[in-house]
């Protein structure tokens, strides 16, 4: 049987009580693809906006957008799923701001483990190679 990385709670970093509470908090990779979308806006404006974010948030793989949406894939290093989506919630708010993004609201989010990454990758039904590097429109 296959388990879900997402709700594996053997990697868990929360003490246990045969150690000690001391066992040391672990991170993994989460792949985030966050949804946006909202009020039509100019597509000239939403790429400087994304490479914006590309450079304030380095770890972007890339971003695909259209006038009125726009997806952001990238790899973010968190203790567990909960932290993982956390982080991915606040991106878009905490860098509207500096990066000049549209006032649009988060509409999808997806977390999920480098293992699950892969195998989708392997069984050919992934997210887009990374040969797609970069900002493209949809």
């Amino acid at each position: 049987m296959r388990r879900l990385a997402s709700v594996d709670t053997e990697d868990r970093a929360e003490p246990r009580a045969e150690t000690g509470g001391n066992r040391r908090e672990h991170s993994r990779l989460w792949h985030i693809t966050l949804s946006v979308a909202g009020v039509e806006a100019p597509l000239k404006e939403i790429r400087r906006a994304l490479e914006q974010l590309a450079y304030d948030h380095p770890f972007l793989l890339n971003s695909r957008y259209a006038n009125d949406h726009a997806e952001i894939r990238y790899w973010e290093e968190a203790r567990d799923l909960h932290d993982a989506a956390a982080v991915a919630l606040r991106l878009w708010g905490e860098h509207r701001a500096s990066a000049k993004l549209p006032p649009w609201e988060i509409v999808g989010l997806e977390v999920i483990g480098r293992e699950t990454y892969h195998q989708r990758l392997a069984e050919g039904y992934g997210p887009p190679a990374a040969a797609s590097l970069g900002v493209h429109p949809f």
